[in-house]
């Protein structure tokens, strides 16, 4: 068994159920009770639900390959690129582009907009069929499994409530996210099951969560690819802080943290372990991970993978939409710039000041701060170089995310990457903000013991950049940059922007924003909130579309800052 059983969000996406993966004999399909009663099926379909978390086509068949389709952090990707922070690189090349242009294809009938709605709602089904195989009262053999399939759902359903509301829930805790899907739900409630207003989905949310702390309270889980009771705590904590409850979101951040430690500046710039390896630090609580015999490591030589986005270290001439074909993802020049030379996290990205240097041996020499293999690094820039015909170049380039144990000579060894899913600094983030918004001077007090183990020279007040309007306080704009800093590249940034009801600033003088998207907002961009495919409205009668996005036509106006 290796793939996942579809029944849908409505019967939306049975209009293309060939291309969704599904859970099948060889020869043949079997019922969900069918395969309930297999030898081992139980384990088989609980394992799934983690190991197909990342390294599996979406959409499969040869049609449908795109080097954009590589699982859960891919959405990382789409999330990101939609505001300011990452600037999408290398024209026709780069397969994010639709999400950073807000291009045509988010509105619902095309496959862009489609891919999201389908990958969670095929991982909300697979939930769904290991907690009716476990049953009501699972047996002590199966409770765990059930756990991680209602913590899973949880997962999956917090994350589509923040993608497909058009506001936030401190904005309104009545703005439709999308139909709730319970393992009880038939084909006829599911055609007209309409989109659940924030606050009842929230109440759904923390239920499964209630009912994970249970089943794992005595799990020891085998690695950090599976979650445990302490990620259920740092779930409460996310969703406690969207919902604004203060005093929860600081309980559960604090809980979660028991057992961790945050990494320090120099593990976080570690070259040969950096963002690659759960088990590197005691910071992660939760990761994927690709492995060589994943679907898109075999099929494509790794090339459709995450490490293909944002691994720049291998030769010029290995497979890697970044080194080979000059299409990544940069750090905005702006955001870059406001990081002190004394924070250990500005050596995530390459200086801006290399573009100016002129001879090749000075950049090698200026690389060698940054890596061990320069010369690969220069030949992923030229490559970046040649394919925007010189608008991006060095500056910006991100080295967050390394090859796996350093190895930068083989690609699909290089690829085989963790990817975080949860570290224990969103948790004392979490706690610093809900403090302060309780007690302000507490709150100051939690950021700045945090933001000194990646820069001991902090100072609050440093970033009280208002940044484009004054929805929030000048002490949550020093949680914010931080946040923004500290998880960049890990698809946080969409949801921080509308939870806090900010705008973007792409135009700006000196930004390295592509010309012709340099658009300025003041709240969250319309192309932040998703599309529902057309099928889900064709076939479920209760719901009813977000507008379909509409690009701003040209530049914005240069920011002043």
């Amino acid at each position: 068994m290796k793939k996942i059983v579809l029944t849908t969000a409505g019967v939306a996406l049975m209009a293309f159920s060939s291309c969704i993966q599904e859970f099948e004999p060889q020869g043949g399909s079997v019922t969900e009770d069918q395969a309930a009663n297999a030898p081992g099926s139980y384990d088989n379909f609980v394992s799934a639900l983690t190991s197909n978390i990342a390294g599996q086509w979406v959409f499969a068949g040869d049609s449908y390959e795109k080097p954009n389709d590589f699982g859960y952090p891919a959405i990382y990707v789409r999330r990101d690129v939609t505001g300011n922070d990452m600037v999408c690189v290398g024209g026709g090349y780069n397969w994010f582009n639709t999400w950073y242009q807000c291009g045509v294809a988010l509105a619902p009938i095309y496959l862009d907009c489609q891919y999201p709605w389908t990958y969670y709602f095929v991982g909300i089904k697979s939930c769904n069929t290991v907690i009716n195989m476990a049953g009501e009262n699972p047996s002590p053999e199966r409770i765990a499994g059930a756990g991680i399939a209602h913590f899973l759902r949880a997962w999956y359903n917090l994350d589509l409530a923040q993608m497909y509301s058009q506001k936030s829930y401190g904005e309104d805790s009545q703005s439709p996210t999308v139909p709730i899907i319970t393992n009880a739900i038939d084909l006829d409630n599911a055609t007209e099951n309409p989109r659940a207003p924030y606050q009842e989905m929230m109440q759904f949310i923390l239920s499964d969560l209630d009912v994970a702390e249970t089943q794992l309270a005595n799990y020891a889980r085998p690695n950090k690819y599976t979650p445990d009771v302490s990620c259920v705590y740092g779930m409460k904590a996310r969703v406690y802080l969207l919902m604004e409850d203060w005093a929860n979101a600081e309980k559960y951040a604090k809980m979660a943290q028991n057992g961790y430690t945050v990494m320090t500046g120099e593990q976080y710039i570690d070259r040969n372990h950096g963002f690659n390896d759960a088990n590197f630090t005691n910071s992660w609580m939760m990761a994927c991970t690709f492995k060589k015999d994943d679907q898109v490591m075999v099929d494509k030589e790794g090339n459709h993978s995450w490490g293909s986005w944002f691994i720049t270290e291998l030769p010029s001439d290995s497979y890697g939409y970044y080194t080979t074909y000059g299409a990544g993802n940069y750090i905005d020049y702006h955001l870059y710039q406001t990081i002190p030379s004394t924070d250990a996290r500005k050596k995530c990205w390459i200086d801006f000041s290399l573009d100016s240097m002129e001879s090749q041996s000075e950049i090698l020499t200026a690389l060698s701060e940054y890596s061990d293999v320069p010369e690969n690094l220069y030949g992923t820039a030229s490559n970046i170089i040649s394919n925007t015909n010189g608008s991006h170049g060095f500056g910006g380039m991100p080295l967050k995310f390394r090859a796996k144990d350093g190895n930068h000579t083989d690609n699909l060894e290089a690829y085989c990457v963790d990817v975080p899913m949860m570290r224990v600094e969103e948790m004392v983030l979490i706690e610093a903000e809900a403090a302060g918004r309780q007690n302000e001077e507490r709150g100051k007090q939690l950021l700045t013991a945090f933001a000194q183990t990646r820069d001991p020279n902090y100072e609050y007040g440093k970033h009280n950049e208002a940044y484009n309007n004054n929805a929030t306080s000048a002490f949550v704009n020093e949680i914010w940059w931080q946040r923004r800093v500290e998880f960049w590249g890990e698809g946080l940034s969409m949801f921080d922007v509308k939870r806090l009801n900010k705008g973007i600033i792409r135009s700006y003088p000196g930004t390295n924003h592509i010309n012709g998207y340099r658009w300025n907002t003041s709240t969250p961009p319309q192309w932040m909130t998703f599309c529902i495919v057309q099928t889900e409205t064709n076939y479920n009668g209760a719901v009813v579309n977000n507008p379909t996005p509409i690009a701003p036509k040209g530049n914005s106006p240069e920011h002043s800052w």
